[in-house]
């Protein structure tokens, strides 16, 4: 490996300076990581054959490759439901009236604030963000101070409800597909991930103005289907729970039975709609093909690349490595801790699989640690986390890196807050080692 462990870091190194560099190269993420995962098993593969260990490479690949695929099939079905709850108008007719409402700048700050909070542990963190966003933009749309504070608030509230709940973020999916926290274990970590949130939104909230806004006029109506879909997401994700706590199956399964109930419906939608819409109307039926387009490939494929990556960083021995220095050396509890803080500057996806693959012995505490901290530390900046990158895109210039550094310390209390309460609350799940 003497050849093929430095080359192998050195192209991870150089696909993730181009991942950095995305705003400014206009250069979709996947597309580097995905060349990179390819030639970093090509290295592994030499350096394995080179030693006589050939056979050991298509075992470690597929172990990797089987990993994404259950997630990829997760993913899947959630961002299909997600999307055709956007294309029936839910999420519209919900942004309506919410603006339509004559509230103060601050009650639109709580308002967006807690149900981001609320709504990111079903409909994921980055969906929720934008959503919220879009609504805190069209109220507050004159109140440049206000939107800035308001739009941290949304990201620190998405990332924060995403903590507790498997739905809510990919970090929290890998950790509950790999077996490491059920799925109601999630709920312990609900109190530190609302301190996580409230505590900066309270500080911050002392910096808002309390004026009336104008209340918008226009009125969205739910699309055919739309509550249905709705109830049929809902009970696809208790499928998922219940057979994954009942009959240990695999999460994807309950999902894709959802999916393939989802596409069943929509054969019978899209024929009502076919017939009842008029010739005039513009709108598109039902289709689930168009709902499937609509679908975050990059993300999916970036997801590939950056999991083979780490596979390979893992196969070549340099995680061991990090391993034996942060959790051995440092302790699992300041470990955990970095990974959030770091979480912040590179994605919280790859650290997330890089603690996985390391397999630290760790009590059933840290576990959620580490799934709270990688959760929540990429609020400490704007591009640490699909929630803050998503609202610089769709603010206009008005939400950037430099106007929410300027409330990272308000973040990093909340932080510290929620990483202390949990310690504190959940003191006796430190002791608890009931996974190896």
């Amino acid at each position: 490996m003497t050849f093929a462990a430095p080359a192998v870091l050195a192209v991870f190194c150089i696909a993730y300076a181009f991942v950095f560099a995305e705003e400014k190269l206009h250069l979709r993420k996947s597309k580097p990581v995905m060349v990179a995962a390819g030639l970093i098993w090509i290295l592994v593969a030499a350096g394995f054959v080179s030693e006589g260990r050939g056979p050991e490479v298509t075992e470690s690949i597929r172990h990797v490759v089987l990993e994404y695929a259950e997630l990829l099939l997760f993913l899947l079905s959630a961002m299909s439901f997600v999307n055709a709850l956007v294309e029936r108008q839910l999420f519209d007719a919900l942004r309506a009236r919410l603006t339509a409402a004559r509230i103060s700048v601050r009650g639109i700050f709580w308002l967006t604030g807690s149900a981001a909070f609320f709504l990111s542990p079903v409909a994921d963190n980055l969906t929720t963000a934008l959503v919220m966003g879009t609504v805190a933009l069209a109220a507050l749309g004159h109140h440049k101070k206000a939107v800035v504070v308001t739009l941290v608030s949304i990201v620190i509230a998405a990332n924060a409800g995403g903590a507790f709940s498997p739905f809510g973020d990919i970090t929290t999916l890998m950790v509950w597909q790999k077996g490491k926290v059920e799925f109601f274990e999630f709920l312990d970590l609900f109190v530190p991930s609302v301190l996580n949130w409230l505590v900066p939104a309270l500080l911050m909230s002392l910096f808002l103005p309390r004026s009336q806004i104008e209340g918008g006029t226009a009125e969205v109506k739910v699309r055919q289907g739309g509550y249905v879909i709705a109830g049929m997401f809902l009970c696809t994700i208790a499928l998922t729970v219940t057979l994954d706590h009942t009959l240990h199956l695999p999460p994807f399964l309950g999902m894709m039975t959802g999916l393939g109930a989802l596409n069943l419906y929509g054969y019978f939608l899209h024929g009502w709609e076919t017939r009842v819409l008029c010739s005039d109307d513009d709108r598109e039926p039902f289709n689930i093909f168009s709902i499937f387009a609509k679908i975050e490939w990059d993300t999916l494929l970036f997801f590939y690349g950056i999991m083979l990556c780490v596979g390979g960083l893992a196969a070549v021995g340099y995680l061991h490595g990090l391993s034996t220095l942060l959790y051995s050396d440092l302790g699992p509890t300041v470990a955990n801790i970095i990974i959030g803080i770091l979480s912040a500057v590179v994605d919280n996806i790859p650290l997330t699989y890089a603690v996985l693959l390391m397999e630290p012995s760790m009590s059933h505490g840290e576990w959620l640690l580490v799934t709270l901290t990688a959760g929540t530390g990429g609020s400490l900046l704007s591009i640490g986390s699909a929630a803050g990158v998503a609202l610089m895109g769709a603010s206009n210039g008005r939400y950037t890196f430099g106007s929410h550094l300027k409330w990272i310390w308000a973040v990093a209390i909340g932080y510290a807050v929620g990483i202390a309460v949990h310690i504190l609350l959940n003191a006796s799940l430190f002791t608890e080692f009931r996974r190896p």
